[in-house]
């Protein structure tokens, strides 16, 4: 295991804030930018001394703290440490040089910050600092007040003016000197807690020093944040507004009611068709609207179904994070998930809705002139516009355009290489279309995709797209199986022809199964490509090629009515977001470690990347959108694309390739 730094010594911190801004819709950037922006408390210990909190409401930072923020020998510990560090870093500008220093100005991560809830994700533990306490079973002196969030508002939130409060907007603590106290004693025992915390995670796993030096490249990605469109966005959130009313007054002429009501209009199709109906969701709703003979019934559901659209809800998460540089910061969360990959936060990057056409230009020029009525001339639906555009409100700097790069299939080149299947590793090495040979393999023919059996490739696709992992009927679906005309038959044949032509993937669900099994008896199990199972601390450690592990907290087998013992562990409900037993086998196991080591290829390339001072300024999945001068935008895309596909230097044998495109705004090619 790779040791930590050597750090001189550690601060932990904790603080207390102010701002009139919204933190949840609008992020901590533009939080700290706040004119009324203010730390309350500061609470720190150094190493292992007492905590110590400092009313920053009645003096200012010490010098030698302040020194510290920015000593590179200085290990700072924070839960979240990335409000920790913004808020700072608004803090200094304010107190110390207002007006002197850039918007953009943020203390640097790699000045020895350190995220305890990045750490307590790599353990497979909850984010929160609350839930992570309760999932180690910290004794109740140690643990996160449980009043602090009525503190909270208090004090840290605008209040509605009343005659009871004098009119004031803001809570302050002369205004209830007791609650204050209750307060100082809250944010000193979250340092408590913290570094109780991070005591127990550096027994069950140690941050290795990649992963924080990764770590500190993504703090610098979401420093540097997006450009925002501004005038488009404005323009539509102005336009949504007007034509939501226009397409409700032209439902209600048909109809006489509401139809955002589903009382009025399930009432009211009752009653025009006979036709009871249990729900309103899109699938009734397209179905209905398919197979509707009465023209007013059909029009009134396509209202309904337009003003349902929730794509300008994107737009006011736009308006609400974007900072005064123009571009929202913190779009990206470093150790999103169990695998380890990024997950995003505020205009959430990985959840963009799929484009319904491709002219992107002719409609942002009409979007941007506000020529509505030629938009809604040549579209059939304004709302299907604004949510193809929403991607292309993410815009390149001055100067610059977005070359966009994209691993080509990884996902199924690593479960290849992994599997060491053959015919699959051949299709790669040659440059061949997987889905075309998958569905030659699967059913005996040639395929190619514009020419001999081309028609087979859509089968080949959802396969590959579905069956990896030991996916069923209800995993085809999930990708649109049943939408491209396939019955469960169909697709009942065509996950027994994927299986019966990769046997060796089929096998690697079976061999994690065997070795979670083996792991849980004591035995390090040993499997392909160095990757290991074994039991440390009350946990199962997979560690993958790369080095870095994969933790799964308490793990049991579990009998389950008509399943039998299953493997399970305790978890985050993605659903719930609560800590609870979560069922898996070795599929999903499967899956869990090729995006894992996906990741950890994608993480390599972005290491090149910030050493050329490359730096995207997100990535999505296995794709980067990097800022690049315009006047030679081509080259930097070739150059970006070789990076890329670099050799990784633990996966000896693993073709990739990566490849891209150039555009004046973000887009999906």
């Amino acid at each position: 295991m790779t040791k930590q730094l050597n750090f001189r010594r550690t601060l932990h911190i904790d603080i207390e804030t102010y701002s009139s801004v919204d933190l949840a819709k609008a992020g901590v950037y533009k939080y700290a930018e706040s004119s009324d922006f203010q730390i309350l408390l500061f609470a720190y210990a150094y190493d292992d001394d007492p905590v110590t909190v400092l009313d920053l409401t009645k003096m200012e930072l010490p010098p030698e703290i302040v020194a510290d923020l920015d000593d590179p020998t200085v290990c700072k510990k924070a839960h979240n440490a990335q409000f920790e560090r913004i808020c700072l870093s608004a803090y200094l500008r304010n107190v110390y040089c207002p007006g002197d220093m850039e918007t953009s100005w943020y203390l640097p991560p790699d000045a020895g910050w350190y995220c305890t809830m990045v750490h307590s994700s790599m353990c497979g533990l909850p984010s929160s600092l609350k839930q992570v306490g309760e999932a180690l079973g910290l004794s109740e002196d140690k643990k996160k007040l449980a009043t602090g969030q009525a503190l909270i508002r208090y004090f840290c939130q605008p209040c509605k003016a009343t005659k009871a409060n004098g009119g004031r907007t803001r809570n302050r603590p002369d205004d209830d000197p007791e609650k204050w106290a209750e307060f100082i004693e809250y944010n000193r025992q979250d340092v408590v807690t913290e570094m109780e915390i991070e005591k127990s995670l550096c027994a069950l796993y140690i941050m290795p020093n990649e992963e924080l030096f990764r770590y500190w490249i993504d703090q610098k990605i979401n420093d540097q944040g997006v450009r925002i469109d501004m005038d488009m966005v404005r323009s539509i959130l102005d336009y949504s507004e007007v034509h939501n009313q226009k397409t409700k007054d032209e439902a209600a002429d048909l109809s006489g009611i509401n139809i955002s009501s589903v009382v009025q209009l399930k009432g009211w199709i009752k009653e025009r068709t006979g036709q009871g109906l249990a729900s309103l969701t899109k699938g009734v709703l397209d179905d209905l609207i398919r197979n509707q003979r009465d023209p007013a019934v059909r029009r009134v559901l396509e209202c309904r179904q337009e003003i349902g659209k929730i794509s300008c809800k994107k737009y006011n998460v736009f308006e609400n994070a974007v900072c005064e540089d123009g571009r929202v910061h913190g779009i990206l969360q470093f150790y999103g998930s169990r695998t380890g990959r990024w997950a995003g936060r505020l205009i959430q990057p990985q959840n963009l809705p799929r484009n319904s056409f491709d002219d992107f230009d002719e409609a942002r020029a009409l979007v941007k002139a506000g020529d509505w009525d030629l938009l809604e001339l040549c579209y059939p639906s304004i709302n299907d516009v604004f949510s193809t555009l929403i991607r292309t409100a993410i815009i390149p700097k001055d100067g610059c355009a977005f070359a966009v790069a994209d691993y080509s299939a990884i996902e199924a080149r690593v479960i290849a290489w992994l599997a060491d299947e053959k015919w699959r590793l051949d299709v790669f090495h040659n440059g061949k279309d997987i889905y075309c040979q998958s569905a030659s393999q699967m059913f005996g023919v040639p395929v190619e995709k514009h020419g001999v059996n081309a028609d087979l490739r859509k089968k080949g696709k959802v396969a590959e797209l579905a069956c990896g992992y030991g996916g069923g009927v209800a995993a085809l679906k999930a990708f649109g199986a049943d939408k491209m005309g396939l019955t469960e038959t169909d697709m009942t044949d065509i996950i027994a022809k994927w299986r019966q032509s990769s046997p060796k993937i089929c096998q690697l669900w079976k061999t994690f199964d065997r070795m979670a099994e083996g792991a849980m008896k004591g035995r390090t199990m040993q499997g392909p490509k160095g990757i290991t199972f074994r039991i440390h601390d009350e946990a199962l450690e997979v560690k993958l090629p790369s080095g870095r592990c994969l933790i799964y907290q308490h793990p049991r087998f579990t009998e389950e009515p008509g399943r039998g013992q299953r493997f399970t562990f305790d978890g985050l409900n993605q659903t719930t977001h609560k800590w609870e037993p979560v069922f898996t086998w070795g599929g999903k196991l499967t899956e869990n470690i090729i995006q894992a080591i996906a990741r950890d290829c994608l993480a390599i390339a972005i290491d090149r990347m910030a050493v050329e001072d490359l730096l995207p300024v997100m990535h999505i999945h296995d794709e980067v959108v990097v800022e690049v001068p315009a006047a030679d935008q081509k080259h930097w895309l070739h150059h970006l694309e070789g990076i890329m596909a670099r050799p990784i230097p633990w996966a000896e044998g693993l073709e990739l390739t990566a490849a891209g495109f150039t555009a004046a705004y973000y887009q999906k090619d």
